[in-house]
């Protein structure tokens, strides 16, 4: 069996269906008009416990810990001893990670978790058995850290926006086994849902994280050679900052996605969000079935 099903399989055990907790936030719709719809996958297309991926993700976890390197194929009276220790050095690895990427320039600084989980076991002396122990290690982390779910309506909402032919994309922070697990979540990948490959942007494959206004000029760009402008796309994020805020400076559109207390991100004290204000606010995101073609 080859890594990715292996992958597939693992995360098939582990995924149990959630529910989005109500915000209570004020939506705010309004008509609108464009010819493409770009999402954020965490918290907004997918239902995340953590309400975001990887390093930016839920509070590190001991039994996680030991439960993915098990999962990995390590023997578990091994590394019991170590969980404590295991996670402080993925903690600095990642810190480090950045902190190299601020070095060459980054603002927004995005990391591979793969070559942080190799850092984490070559310190703890744990040397994998093959070569897919490290990324199942790194999918069970993942799951076990930050459950997610397809959020209600969303298949439904995606299939209608394409049949209207709407340009449908992605930005979101991310790590290799985000779309495995959005197709296994999903039974089909982006692509296949009607999402552009073109117009798909994974932070890892950048190593440039939202709010960078990298991702957002590289989409921008994309979208000019299919003729599409700026005010003719419409973003869809739960994050003031690391959405709507990145989103409104690249001159899109934007809706804020308020309708799951876990991954509702206002950032009202932060200066970059100050007086910003989405031209939507939804609560359920068959709710964008509203915009039209421009």
């Amino acid at each position: 069996m080859d890594t990715r099903s292996e992958c597939i399989d693992l995360i098939k055990k582990l995924v149990r269906p959630l529910t989005p907790v109500a915000t209570g936030h004020p939506v705010h719709l309004k008509p609108v008009a464009v010819n493409a719809v770009i999402f954020d996958l965490y918290g907004t297309l997918l239902i995340s416990k953590a309400g975001d991926v990887g390093p930016d993700s839920a509070v590190d976890d001991e039994q996680a810990f030991v439960q993915a390197l098990t999962d990995g194929g390590w023997n578990r009276e091994d590394i019991a001893r170590q969980a404590a220790g295991g996670i402080r050095l993925y903690q600095t690895e990642i810190k480090k990670g950045h902190q190299e990427r601020r070095r060459q320039g980054s603002l927004y600084p995005e990391i591979d978790i793969l070559q942080v989980w190799q850092r984490v076991l070559s310190a703890l002396h744990l040397v994998p058995e093959h070569e897919q122990s490290i990324r199942k290690l790194a999918v069970s982390y993942e799951c076990r850290t930050n459950p997610t779910w397809p959020m209600p309506g969303m298949l439904e909402t995606v299939a209608t926006l394409k049949e209207r032919g709407m340009k449908l994309g992605i930005i979101s922070n991310a790590q290799f086994y985000t779309p495995i697990i959005f197709e296994v979540l999903t039974d089909k990948s982006p692509e296949d849902l009607g999402f552009d490959p073109d117009l798909t942007l994974w932070s890892y494959l950048k190593l440039e994280g939202k709010p960078s206004p990298v991702l957002f000029e590289h989409l921008n760009s994309t979208l000019s050679l299919q003729g599409i402008p700026p005010d003719e796309v419409l973003y869809v994020g739960n994050d003031m900052l690391k959405d709507i805020f990145p989103a409104t400076r690249a001159g899109w559109k934007t809706a804020l996605f308020a309708g799951d207390r876990r991954s509702l991100r206002l950032h009202r004290n932060d200066k970059r969000t100050a007086g910003l204000q989405a031209d939507m606010i939804i609560n359920d995101i068959r709710q964008l079935l509203q915009i039209q073609r421009k």
